[in-house]
């Protein structure tokens, strides 16, 4: 052999004796485990080779699921901020718009109720009361030119 291969097995040998002196590789050798790879080679470098290649694989796929749950919360935490924006922007426009519609009904009721009580008021009258606002020439509701039915002539109060 050569002296370069004579120094690699030399190595080899240095760094197998490491290992195998290692207190948690003795007491998993130490177990039935460990006592059955030691009696199947096969079966143990099949399950080496199985867990360095599945490492990778199993590697992407936890990194994709925790990248996916971060993603998942934050978008959460986005989509209950645009939720709550356009829930908010939406009560205020409909907030405003029954606002805007209470005003007018409002004003319309007020509108209804001076019209109407001044009518009552003006069918209503007591004949006393009546009759001395004819005698001084004043009515409620008439502030404007008056035709008068008895000669068709229009005279101005």
């Amino acid at each position: 052999m050569s002296k370069e291969m004579q120094e690699l097995q030399k190595q080899w040998h240095s760094m197998m004796q490491t290992i195998h002196t290692n207190s948690n590789v003795v007491a998993f050798m130490n177990s039935r485990v460990g006592q059955y790879l030691d009696e199947h080679p096969f079966v143990a470098l099949s399950l080496l080779v199985f867990i360095a290649v599945s490492a990778i694989p199993v590697a992407f796929f936890l990194i994709v699921v925790v990248a996916s749950a971060i993603m998942a919360c934050m978008g959460v935490i986005i989509m209950e901020g645009v939720v709550i924006s356009v829930g908010g922007i939406a009560l205020l426009c409909v907030l405003c718009g029954l606002g805007v519609l209470s005003l007018a009904v409002s004003g319309v009721l007020s509108i209804c109720y001076i019209a109407l009580s001044t009518l009552i008021n003006y069918w209503y009258m007591p004949n006393s009361l009546a009759k001395k606002q004819e005698a001084n020439g004043s009515s409620l509701l008439q502030s404007g030119p008056v035709l008068d039915p008895s000669n068709n002539n229009i005279k101005n109060e």
